[in-house]
C-alpha cells in the first residue's frame, strides 16, 4: 500500500507543474480574452437593451404623433363642414332673397298689367259705348232701307 501512496505522490508531483500551467492560462486567457469578451458582450447588450428602450420611446412618441394628426385632421375636417355649411346656408339666404325679390317685381309687373288690362277694357267699354248708337242707327237704316230680295225669307220682328 505504500508503494501505492508513494505512486500517487509521485504522479501528484508530476501533475503539479500541469495544473500550474494549467492555472496560468486560465488566468492569462481570463485577463487577455474572456474579460473583454465578456465585457463586450456586456456592452452589446445594454446597447441592446438601451435600443430597445429607445425603439418603444420612438414608437411610443410615433403614436402621440399619429394621435395628434387625427386629432388635428378631425379638428380641420370640422372646420371645413363647417365653413361650407355657413355657405351652404349664405347661398340660401342669397337665393331666398332672388325669390322673394323676383316674386315682388312680378307682383309688381302683374298689379301694372291688370291695371294697364283694366285701363284697355275701360277705354274699350267707354268706345264700344260711343259707338253703339251709331252702329244701332246704322243697322237699322240698312234694315228698312233695302227691300227683301227673291227667295229670301221674311224675318218677323219680335
Amino acid at each position: 500500500m505504500q508503494t501505492i501512496g508513494q505512486q500517487l505522490g509521485e504522479l501528484f508531483l508530476q501533475a503539479v507543474p500541469t495544473v500550474l500551467i494549467i492555472l496560468l492560462f486560465y488566468f492569462i486567457l481570463r485577463a487577455i480574452f474572456f474579460k473583454p469578451l465578456l465585457d463586450v458582450m456586456a456592452e452589446r447588450d445594454a446597447r441592446t437593451v438601451g435600443a430597445q428602450r429607445a425603439s418603444e420611446a420612438a414608437q411610443a412618441a410615433a403614436a402621440e404623433k399619429v394621435k395628434q394628426y387625427q386629432e388635428a385632421l378631425k379638428q380641420a375636417r370640422g372646420q371645413v363642414y363647417a365653413e361650407q355649411e355657413a355657405a351652404r346656408k349664405k347661398l340660401l339666404e342669397e337665393r331666398a332673397a332672388q325669390i322673394k325679390d323676383a316674386r315682388s317685381r312680378a307682383g309688381g309687373e302683374v298689379s301694372a298689367a291688370k291695371t294697364r288690362v283694366a285701363a284697355e277694357l275701360a277705354a274699350a267699354r267707354r268706345e264700344v259705348e260711343s259707338t253703339v248708337e251709331q252702329l244701332s242707327a246704322e243697322i237699322a237704316r240698312r234694315i228698312l232701307q233695302t227691300p227683301p230680295g227673291p227667295g229670301t225669307p221674311v224675318r218677323e220682328a219680335r
